[in-house]
């Protein structure tokens, strides 16, 4: 009889934001884009041909990485494309880590890579940001880990390490470096570890088109690294992972650049304004350079943010709230549209000057 092996038995489930059934809920838990992608995206819908579903996709992405390289001035051949980021994370795994590795991440932080970790029995070593939620960077190098992650700017927190933080740590440490830049088009683009790929031979930067181009539902990440990093991803990958429509959409997606930049620009507006009127209200804001922010309920609304999460939801708004001992005490909040971030004040105001948790 097959068992389940015991390491999988023990793993916990990564935990990821409610998916509410009402669609008419404010969605503010999953750092999605609320604006729709292109009408470029629509077009290239539209126009594809029936016939190319019968025949397997393009599995190098070949016209995609070539559109890829060219906007980040690299060569295609230092880019891959994977079925979304969370397939290139395991395959980071799987091809440069392996059973019984050991990685380093500041903590808090993306939470999917300690799960990945578990998954290939990889120790997982969390050096705890500082009181200021600011990463440790020697601390992280003296682990002399196989692998240290940083997602920058970093989630759920927000702060942006500046690329010549980035590059302090690749010249003092020679193990694989990972920088995940799901975030980094709604910051200054400058700080950007693209760049390095040319100098340095042990980094990785992961993108996603999830965040920013409006893509989430399509699946499709991608990384920057030197070719022989990158050959060695294309032999681990699984047959084909790519569908030819994804590839299309986010090729599609790439080509609109005004659109693109609107779009950030009105994400950033949101944000900032969101931010500062909590501010008045009495919350703690951390200075968030994503398209989310992570913050602190006032001491004076006499409620904690568990129950302020709960409040939310009773109000069909969905936030997020992690159950950790750095973040207990905080929410974080996706950016959504001008009307859903209107509707979402109002709330939290209506209840702050309640002084205390209610429900409905």
């Amino acid at each position: 009889m097959a068992n389940i092996l015991p390491h999988i038995m023990e793993m916990p489930s990564y935990q990821s934001g409610k998916q509410p059934a009402d669609q008419r809920a404010i969605k503010l838990n999953l750092n999605e884009n609320p604006f729709p992608p292109s009408k470029r995206v629509f077009e290239a819908l539209q126009s594809i041909q029936v016939d190319s579903l019968k025949r397997y996709p393009d599995q190098l992405c070949q016209e995609l990485c070539e559109e890829i390289a060219k906007q980040n001035f690299v060569k295609a051949e230092q880019v891959f494309c994977g079925n979304g980021s969370s397939e290139i994370i395991s395959l980071l795994f799987t091809v440069f880590i392996g059973a019984q590795g050991r990685i380093a991440l500041p903590d808090p932080t993306f939470s999917l890579y300690e799960n990945v970790a578990a998954r290939f029995q990889v120790e997982c070593v969390k050096i705890p940001t500082r009181e200021d939620y600011a990463i440790d960077l020697n601390s992280l190098i003296k682990t002399k880990a196989d692998a240290i992650i940083l997602v920058n700017p970093n989630a759920p927190t927000g702060l942006l390490l500046p690329s010549s933080d980035i590059e302090y740590l690749v010249c003092h440490y020679s193990g694989l470096i990972v920088i995940d830049e799901a975030y980094i088009d709604f910051a200054d683009p400058k700080n950007s570890a693209v760049p390095l790929i040319h100098q340095y031979d042990n980094v990785i930067v992961l993108r996603t088109f999830s965040k920013v181009f409006s893509l989430s539902g399509i699946r499709i990440g991608y990384c920057f690294s030197n070719p022989q990093f990158i050959a060695a991803l294309e032999k681990s990958k699984n047959l084909y992972h790519v569908n030819t429509i994804s590839q299309q959409l986010a090729l599609a997606a790439l080509k609109d650049k005004e659109y693109l930049n609107t779009t950030i620009n009105r994400i950033k507006q949101i944000r900032d304004r969101i931010s500062d009127r909590l501010k008045e209200l009495g919350f703690t804001v951390l200075p968030s350079e994503t398209n989310f922010i992570l913050c602190t309920p006032p001491s004076h609304g006499n409620m904690t943010a568990k129950e302020l999460y709960e409040a939310f939801i009773q109000r069909n708004i969905y936030v997020r709230y992690f159950d950790s001992p750095r973040l207990k005490d905080k929410l974080r909040i996706s950016v959504g549209t001008e009307e859903e971030m209107e509707i979402l004040f109002n709330v939290v105001s209506s209840i702050i000057k309640e002084g205390k948790y209610r429900i409905l």
